[in-house]
């Protein structure tokens, strides 16, 4: 090579003579033409001519498997040899071949096969797809996030959602007047009242759940709630007795949190959080899904909400659908009651359209449910994200549609009215309802192996009991009142003879009910105690005891948020009471 030649070689950039060729998916040396190198073929790996190169390190055999080939070390006089080849793979320039005809050139690298071509280009450009619809789906997420309304109700609320636990969720559906198109409905000057109320319990091994709806003409006592203002002050809102249940909400800038707190003074079961909405979630949600089932009775003509629909099954949207739930004068007795029959039957029928194939296989409708369902509601702080809407959602979803029950708080008619125009709870009927929520316990037909469980359960209390005065027992108190713990020590002692007991302070968690942990050898002593305390087996804990304070084994006795007093049966409810009631997974048609 002459020195033009030479100074041409060495300004070439080696990453250069190495490009990308699409058939193969592999790099391969594309050396620039040059006088030295147009003419000169290149030897195969392995031939003759690869065999004579001279140029290798000291002591290093060029022919030994494996070994790679030398990289030229800077100053090396490349006239000796020939240009070396840049790259992973360097070769030298060898003398032409004596015979004439054909060059001879490199091999090709194997071909790949048609499909790892495919493989090669489709897995890079779906990594990038994959990539943007990440970016697109969080984008969207975030979206439906703004979408949400949040209100902070304080301790009214749980700080977060659980999918391990059963959860109590307060549906509201308020008479405020907000969006276009909804002139017509409600209060014209309603601050937004409890207008329609379900509070929906879903069962911690989510095979049931009860959707349990609270009428808004239920005389009650509201008690003393807090509400946080816009500057972050606490506002203490007065208690109010003998008022309208709906006025839990929006009377005296009642928020969501006093409606709550009301729930649980009326019925004694504890609401983890609340979904409110307004006229616009009826009619966005059943446009979202295309529609929802109903069936009448009969025909109706309705003059206060512009209902018109004959007897038989229609499908409802929109303005439609909304007239549809307010409607109360061509129901029953044309009361509030009826109209709440009316409703849940077509909640069952909005669940079912919404968990159907039709509406979870179409992108549009889904798309159309998610910007519904978010703009629709206002939710507490704990569950504002929508990944915690989701979770919940899907927690709902795996309860079956025929064990969903539909019921209402058993009322009677206001004794204190001359002219029935509101209700009361029904004093006798009404608390095992409750009490049934409280202890999560089925309002339908549970599966063979919960029964076989259930049975094993109410097993424990069978069998031998020791005397009072062998029981060894360390009480703590794990969520009731303060002193119940020393209370309960003191009653044990001093009028059931359990002498060897303890009172050691607060449990390290508390606990929504009152357990009774022992070991099997502790059994007689823990059924003893179980009678009582009025202990029912659920509340029996096989498994572990611990020693006392001389070193004795000792059976544990946890008072929970269900304590009600020393001496007071807490035997749970273990079969629902028989309610009127529906199940949403079957169309009933309105009368």
């Amino acid at each position: 090579m002459d020195a033009q030649g030479r100074r041409r070689a060495d300004n070439i950039d080696p990453a250069d003579q190495w490009v990308l060729n699409p058939n193969t998916g592999e790099y391969e040396l594309r050396l620039a033409p040059s006088g030295a190198q147009s003419g000169v073929p290149r030897p195969r790996r392995g031939s003759p001519s690869a065999a004579t190169r001279t140029r290798s390190a000291p002591g290093r055999d060029r022919g030994a498997p494996g070994r790679d080939r030398e990289r030229e070390a800077p100053g090396r006089d490349r006239e000796a040899t020939g240009p070396d080849v840049p790259g992973p793979r360097r070769r030298r320039a060898e003398p032409p071949e004596p015979l004439p005809g054909r060059r001879r050139g490199r091999t090709k690298p194997p071909k790949k096969s048609k499909a790892k071509k495919i493989l090669l280009w489709t897995g890079g450009t779906m990594a990038l797809v994959l990539v943007a619809v990440s970016g697109a789906a969080y984008a969207y997420l975030k979206h439906l996030e703004g979408n949400v309304h949040t209100e902070d109700v304080g301790g009214s609320a749980k700080a977060g959602f659980s999918k391990d636990e059963a959860f109590n969720i307060l549906i509201i559906g308020t008479d405020k007047r907000t969006g276009a198109g909804n002139e017509g409905y409600g209060d014209k000057n309603s601050v937004g009242h409890a207008d329609t109320n379900i509070l929906l319990h879903v069962s911690k091994d989510r095979t049931n759940a009860t959707a349990m709806s609270i009428p808004r003409d239920l005389i009650v006592d509201i008690p003393e709630c807090r509400t946080k203002q816009e500057d972050g002050t606490e506002k203490i809102i007065r208690p109010s007795e003998n008022v309208r249940f709906n006025t839990s909400l929006g009377q005296e800038e009642r928020n969501p949190g006093c409606t709550m707190d009301t729930v649980k003074a009326v019925t004694g079961i504890t609401v983890d959080h609340f979904m409110m909405a307004d006229f616009n979630a009826v009619k966005t949600l059943t446009t979202a899904v295309g529609g929802v089932d109903v069936c009448l009775a009969k025909d109706v003509n309705d003059a206060d909400s512009h209902l018109k629909l004959s007897a038989g099954e229609h499908t409802i949207e929109g303005e439609q659908a909304l007239a549809f739930v307010r409607t109360r004068h061509s129901f029953g007795n044309q009361g509030d009651l009826d109209r709440i029959k009316v409703q849940q039957q077509f909640i069952g029928s909005l669940m079912r359209k919404m968990s159907s194939s039709d509406t979870l296989t179409s992108p549009t409708k889904l798309y159309k449910l998610a910007e519904a369902a978010t703009s629709a509601l206002t939710v507490d702080t704990g569950i504002g994200k929508v990944d915690t809407l989701k979770d919940m959602a899907l927690e709902l979803k795996k309860v079956p549609t025929k064990n969903i029950t539909f019921t209402t708080v058993p009322v009677i008619d206001n004794p204190a009215e001359k002219v029935h125009a509101t209700v009361v709870v029904n004093p006798n009927t009404a608390p095992a309802v409750f009490d049934a929520i409280k202890n999560d316990v089925s309002f339908t037909a549970v599966k063979q192996k919960e029964k076989k469980e259930k049975a094993a359960v109410a097993a424990r209390l069978k069998g031998s009991r020791s005397a009072a005065s062998d029981i060894r027992v360390d009480i703590y108190n794990g969520g009731a009142q303060a002193g119940s713990a020393q209370e309960t020590l003191n009653w044990l002692q001093n009028d059931e003879g359990v002498l060897k007991s303890s009172q050691l302070g607060n449990a390290d968690a508390p606990l929504s009910k009152t357990t009774l942990e022992y070991s099997p050898d502790q059994a007689d002593q823990a059924r003893k105690l179980a009678d009582l305390m009025g202990l029912s087996g659920s509340a029996m804990k096989p498994g572990e005891s611990e020693k006392n304070s001389q070193g004795l084994p000792a059976i544990v006795l946890t008072l929970g948020k269900d304590f009600k007093g020393a001496g007071v049966p807490l035997t749970a409810a273990t079969k629902a009471p028989d309610v009127e009631k529906s199940t949403a997974d079957k169309t009933v048609c309105a009368k």
